[in-house]
């Protein structure tokens, strides 16, 4: 009888548990949708759309960019036509709590004839509606093509 309670309360638990990996596939997903917001409506669109309240940016020459109205500030007038912007993440994880994640992976730009590649990490907060939003993105060149 012990043991059989011992079993039940172990596959409680077990079933309990949130699904890590469903919630690690979840934050690729939403990276994924951010790349293809910025080849489908230009990086712009994407960076204000996926900014979290609180986002920070890192940028090559510029001191950090910090919080959305900054980052709409930074994104508000600049012009992607002609470039192509996209990104896949190669790996990441997300806290036990599910709130709080990262991603890492390859960033390619096209302009003409000319393709930049480098790397990048996103780290990853939920906002208040539960939706995975940016709070810190930073990239690296240097791939070459």
């Amino acid at each position: 009888m012990k043991t059989a309670a011992l079993l039940l309360m172990v596959f409680l638990f077990i079933s309990c548990k949130p699904n890590h990996t469903a919630g690690v596939e979840e934050l690729f997903e939403t990276d994924r949708n951010f790349s293809t917001l910025a080849t489908e409506k230009g990086y712009n669109v994407a960076f204000i759309e996926y900014a979290h309240p609180n986002a920070v940016l890192l940028c090559e020459n510029s001191k950090p960019i910090v919080g959305k109205p900054s980052v709409i500030k930074q994104f508000e007038n600049t012009n992607p036509a002609g470039i192509e912007f996209s990104w896949e993440p190669l790996d990441g994880d997300i806290a036990a709590s599910g709130e709080l994640g990262f991603t890492y992976g390859i960033y390619t730009i096209k302009r003409d004839s000319v393709v930049q590649k480098g790397t990048y990490i996103s780290v990853w907060k939920k906002d208040e509606n539960g939706k995975w939003k940016y709070i810190l993105d930073s990239g690296n060149e240097g791939l070459g093509e």
